[in-house]
């Protein structure tokens, strides 16, 4: 797949198939996220790969609730409380798998390499037919002692970018661009 074609084409997904995403997949998705740049090629990333469903509602619980308890008073918020008091609602969406990308320590640019390597992921996992989602409501959680200790990770690691990925049941409609503010100088 030309590389347009996967940044024009890949969205959000968040309904997938039972089916399990098989390993070499998975390995293909993480090989795709350590060729991303990072600061000085420091490559301060790390992968955690979950496929436990009983783990994931877990953190889902504890993601909604901590959430919840943080989230400002106002009106943007709002959206976000329905679903997140609603009990059937699970924050990673039953996707069969979490991958998780964390810095390996507090380094200056690790979120932004980080996020690079996520979004290698997304495409990758896109140009393989498979659906992904950044689940963005659960960082708060995961970045806490508690969601450190549901996942076994060491208290130095820096979760970033929780990405679900499964095999989508549809593919997500096109969604309409704003058109760019660009400022040309010189």
């Amino acid at each position: 797949m030309d590389v347009n074609d996967a940044i024009s084409g890949r969205r959000s997904t968040r309904d997938f198939t039972a089916q399990a995403v098989d390993d070499q997949s998975i390995r293909r998705l993480i090989d795709a996220a350590v060729h991303a740049p990072s600061a000085s090629n420091g490559q301060e990333w790390t992968f955690t790969v979950v496929r436990d469903q009983g783990l994931l509602d877990r953190i889902s619980e504890a993601a909604k609730a901590h959430l919840l308890a943080t989230l400002p008073s106002d009106p943007r918020s709002d959206r976000y409380r329905t679903s997140l008091s609603d009990p059937d609602f699970q924050i990673f969406y039953h996707a069969p798998a979490l991958i998780l990308i964390s810095g390996i320590a507090q380094a200056p640019w690790v979120v932004e390499d980080c996020a690079l390597a996520a979004e290698n992921v997304m495409l990758v996992a896109y140009g393989e037919g498979l659906g992904t989602c950044w689940i963005g409501v659960a960082q708060g959680y995961l970045t806490t002692p508690e969601g450190k200790s549901a996942l076994g990770l060491p208290a130095t690691w820096v979760p970033v970018a929780p990405i679900i990925v499964g095999h989508p049941t549809t593919a997500p409609r096109p969604v309409a661009r704003k058109e760019p503010e660009i400022r040309w100088v010189g």
